[in-house]
């Protein structure tokens, strides 16, 4: 009860008070410091105290207010004075920051910087953790406009169906116990029902899936009915330092407010929420549980942490599930919150369709493509000439490894490293305008954007113009990289990459040793690659021809210069 009551407090935060001038960098570990310190303070009081805490953080009125008051057990049904929270003048000043979210003249407020390079929207990140000690709720939705109370059932025989399927066949998910309490979770009749769920309007919604993801998909393609993939769902952006971040500003100024940093936090929120739902009491303290999950792993679960929250997320979220999600939420804020009035009078039709087209450009565009570090997050040198655009779409995907480094990099600063020492030794040495890489894959759970998908590489001489060269980081002569990043060559970029028409559905996939006299992809790696789809049978490996041993210092890579470009 004090880790709910501990996270009333920051809820109430996020809601009402006006955005601060925080001295301290916008990092994850800023946001687990101010938590530790609310927790250091509350663990010695009585847990209604610790209510009464955040009951006193929270004032104000209108749509948002009702829309949370309806969905989260706690919420006061009057605004009542603002209380001074127990941190120093500096954490203090940096929850206000980040309180909430918010896009305005291409800067992105209430995001920090996580530990493995990715940014963070905190708001639904939080929501998420409300939502999530309240466990699996649903929502009976409101039969009119004049509808003000919470009514909700316990844990829903579809949602424990659900949570129970994905539990047994994602591994990195098994983290809590399976003690769910309605009798029926095990059904797989249930499960299997759930695949038809957008026949009929919804009657319920699941509080977690729709304060962190649900309300805002829907908001925002109900503004903009037409919008597509690119480029405004799931901008990112550059932050102005990345040893102590103060502001981040987006790659695409007039981006929505599904932005990179807030989808990021959003799934934090579902799959964290969904952690919580799951855990026997006494709860884990909130700050532990983000040092884990946004470090090694909660629970000691590599699987388990903001690496791999696509993954997670996928696996937690389906298609028809968040359908009715996003459905049921619109319908929520037409029959609540008057101050959405394009809702009002949009059949149930209307509805239907703003969130299938939803749903679907969430699932395709963002869960259905690898999380890319843009090359402002690992710190990328400029291009040094002129670089030339790719005729695309390409109809090529070039295997790679770096050989050296040999080893795998495993966290982000590893990984960033590496792409700076490749970089450097690409333009320094060899004399390119770039690395050479279209893009690379690291064992952290992360793409690297090199030149990425519009400029002309360096990877493949004499076939650059017609293809994308993507190396796996590490030699891969006698081992394979990790599964993870296998699956995300094998499928997730490149299916990702024909969606966007970048590359052609039918495209070729070749080790790089099949074009050049090269060792590259080594030979474990690609032995597997010839049981890929897309890999070309029919071109005959070129048989490696051996250089004279060098330096260690001189074999970052074993691509050759690329005559295309000089």
């Amino acid at each position: 009860m004090v880790v709910q009551g501990v996270l009333w407090i920051m809820f109430g935060l996020l809601l009402w008070l006006e955005p601060g001038t925080a001295s301290l960098p916008l990092l994850m570990d800023s946001v687990i410091q101010v938590l530790a310190t609310i927790e250091q303070k509350a663990s010695t009081t009585e847990a209604s105290h610790a209510a009464s805490l955040w009951l006193q953080s929270t004032q104000g009125s209108g749509p948002h207010e009702s829309f949370y008051r309806f969905l989260l057990e706690g919420w006061p049904l009057e605004p009542v004075k603002l209380e001074p929270l127990p941190l120093s003048p500096e954490l203090g000043d940096l929850a206000k920051e980040v309180s909430r979210h918010g896009v305005q003249d291409g800067q992105e407020y209430g995001v920090v910087l996580a530990p493995d390079g990715s940014t963070v929207a905190v708001e639904p990140l939080l929501v998420g953790l409300v939502a999530g000690l309240q466990k699996h709720r649903l929502v009976n939705l409101p039969m009119d406009s004049t509808a003000t109370s919470l009514d909700a059932t316990a844990i829903h025989p579809g949602v424990g169906a659900m949570v129970s399927h994905v539990r047994a066949t994602s591994p990195g998910l098994n983290h809590a116990s399976a003690d769910v309490t309605s009798p029926d979770v095990t059904s797989p009749d249930v499960h299997i029902s759930l695949s038809d769920a957008t026949t009929k309007s919804p009657a319920t919604v699941d509080s977690l899936l729709v304060v962190t993801l649900a309300r805002s998909l829907g908001l925002t393609f109900l503004q903009n009915p037409q919008m597509q993939s690119h480029p405004d769902l799931g901008t990112d952006g550059c932050w102005d330092k990345l040893s102590a971040p103060r502001n981040f500003t987006l790659l695409t100024p007039e981006a929505s407010l599904l932005t990179m940093a807030f989808l990021n936090g959003a799934l934090d929120g579902v799959i964290l929420g969904d952690y919580l739902s799951q855990s026997p009491e006494p709860r884990p303290y909130l700050s532990h549980l983000l040092r884990e999950y946004f470090g090694a792993g909660v629970g000691r679960d590599p699987g388990l942490r903001s690496n791999f929250r696509r993954h997670n997320g996928a696996a937690l979220i389906s298609i028809p599930i968040l359908t009715q999600q996003v459905w049921g939420a619109l319908i929520l804020l037409q029959r609540l919150a008057s101050g959405y009035p394009q809702l009002q009078g949009m059949s149930q039709g209307q509805l239907e369709k703003i969130a299938t087209h939803a749903t679907k450009e969430f699932t395709d565009a963002f869960l259905g493509c690898p999380a890319i570090h843009p090359r402002c997050r690992w710190g990328a040198e400029p291009y040094q000439g002129r670089p030339k655009l790719l005729q695309l779409p390409l109809g090529f995907l070039y295997v790679h490894h770096t050989y050296v480094p040999a080893p795998p990099c495993t966290d982000f600063a590893r990984c960033a490293a590496n792409m700076r020492s490749m970089q450097r030794f690409h333009q320094k040495t060899r004399g390119w305008d770039d690395i050479g890489y279209s893009f690379v894959v690291g064992s952290d759970g992360y793409v690297y954007e090199g030149r990425g998908w519009q400029w002309v590489g360096a990877h493949t001489r004499g076939h650059n113009s017609r293809g994308f060269g993507v190396a796996f980081v590490g030699n891969y002569t006698a081992e394979l990289p990790a599964e993870d990043s296998l699956r995300t060559v094998r499928e997730v970029l490149p299916r990702c990459a024909v969606r966007a028409g970048l590359l052609r559905p039918d495209y070729t996939l070749l080790g790089h040793r099949q074009l050049v006299h090269t060792d590259c992809p080594g030979e474990a790696l690609f032995s597997l690659l010839r049981t890929w789809p897309h890999f070309a049978k029919n071109v005959k490996p070129i048989t490696a021809r051996r250089a004279p041993r060098r330096s260690r210092q001189e074999l970052p890579i074993r691509t050759v210069p690329d005559t295309d470009l000089q």
